[in-house]
């Protein structure tokens, strides 16, 4: 396949994150043939691999985390939440050092070169309360409710972690009743009772 082809595939799609496979999937061509044409590509500095298949175009500077997200997961339910999803509507001010996303896999750390993502196992039956992204985006996110009562969520099975949060700022638009609606929606009750009592202290704060 010449490097022609592949660039033209690439350009294609109109955004800067592609797969290995998605450029074979619209070739034709095979992945090991693509792969070759996407290292000589990067060799020349028209392409960069930022992880395993997942590769952006003229390099990875400004790219945000969060495009890159789909191509990191295409075939599991992820979506932003915690102090990531938190710190995008502002209410958490402080920058997060890697990405906090919500999975009902295995939790695990993915390091690409673009920054680091770390997924959280929420259960099945509580894997709900978010939507795209500005309503139309390129990923999945909680709504500001949810991210927050997520956060809690997992503070009760991980004690040093999401329990304590920097100075939190609510906008207007942020809803304690639909937060308290996603606290009793938690299928544990141990944690249910953990997670209220922790939103119920922050709201009255």
């Amino acid at each position: 396949m010449r490097k022609r082809s592949v660039l033209s595939v690439i350009k294609g799609l109109r955004r800067q994150v592609f797969t290995t496979r998605e450029i074979s999937s619209i070739s034709g061509k095979s992945s090991s043939c693509v792969t070759q044409a996407l290292n000589n590509l990067a060799g020349e500095g028209a392409v960069s691999k930022i992880y395993r298949g997942v590769w952006v175009e003229e390099g990875f500077s400004g790219i945000s985390p969060y495009a890159v997200i789909p191509c990191l997961f295409p075939k599991e339910r992820v979506y932003v939440s915690f102090i990531s999803a938190l710190h995008i509507y502002g209410i958490v001010e402080q920058i997060p050092q890697v990405t906090t996303i919500a999975s009902t896999s295995h939790g695990r750390v993915v390091r690409t070169k673009i920054g680091v993502f770390y997924l959280h196992h929420i259960a099945p039956s509580f894997f709900n309360g978010f939507g795209w992204y500005k309503g139309n985006g390129t990923y999945l996110i909680a709504d500001p409710e949810k991210a927050l009562v997520d956060s809690l969520y997992l503070s009760a099975y991980k004690k040093k972690r999401f329990g304590h949060f920097p100075e939190l700022h609510f906008p207007k638009s942020f809803s304690s009743k639909k937060a308290r609606k996603w606290a009793d929606g938690i299928p544990s009750k141990k944690a249910r009772v953990c997670v209220r009592n922790k939103l119920e202290e922050i709201l009255s704060r």
